[in-house]
């Protein structure tokens, strides 16, 4: 069996409790999942752990998925996770407005389980070589600083050599 660590962690967030339950069932075998039916505690998870991707729906109360979606975007340490609105808002406006509030896709309920597995799956490649990415800029940005540093030291060695004129 798979150790549930090393496991994709997707957050799945929808005050619907049949919603979650369906979403569990699709995605369990595959990843470990974490659900809430209310936003407010959601957002306080995310912050505390952050997943890997997000199942969020838009039509909540109290908090609704956009104003949730902000919030996540606005923090740094959250800024590059996918989020995806689960919704039966079919309208453009909806989508138009989740993208701009930095949502990664749209799936629209009914939900279709195929479907589903395919755009998690999807966004965590994504996520994965983004991460990825990421990681080795700031790698190759650190061996391009130390290897300015040990250059300068070579110039310092050599300019301050009396042997070597310039």
């Amino acid at each position: 069996m798979e150790e549930t660590a090393a496991r994709p962690t997707v957050l799945i967030v929808d005050d619907a409790p049949e919603n979650l339950m369906v979403m569990e069932s699709i995605l369990a075998k595959h990843y470990s999942l974490k659900s809430f039916n209310d936003a407010r505690e959601a957002l306080d998870y995310a912050f505390a752990t952050p997943p890997d991707l997000i199942l969020l729906d838009i039509m909540m109360p109290k908090i609704d998925g956009f104003e949730v979606c902000r919030r996540l975007k606005a923090n740094p340490e959250l800024v590059d996770i996918p989020v995806i609105f689960i919704t039966s808002k079919n309208e453009d406006e909806y989508e138009e407005m989740g993208f701009s509030v930095g949502a990664s896709d749209f799936i629209h309920k009914p939900i279709n389980a195929p479907i589903l597995v395919a755009r998690v799956k999807t966004h965590l490649k994504i996520k994965l070589v983004m991460d990825y990415l990421r990681n080795e800029n700031v790698r190759l940005q650190g061996s391009k600083q130390k290897s300015s540093s040990e250059l300068l030291k070579v110039i310092k060695i050599l300019w301050e050599n009396p042997f070597i004129k310039f």
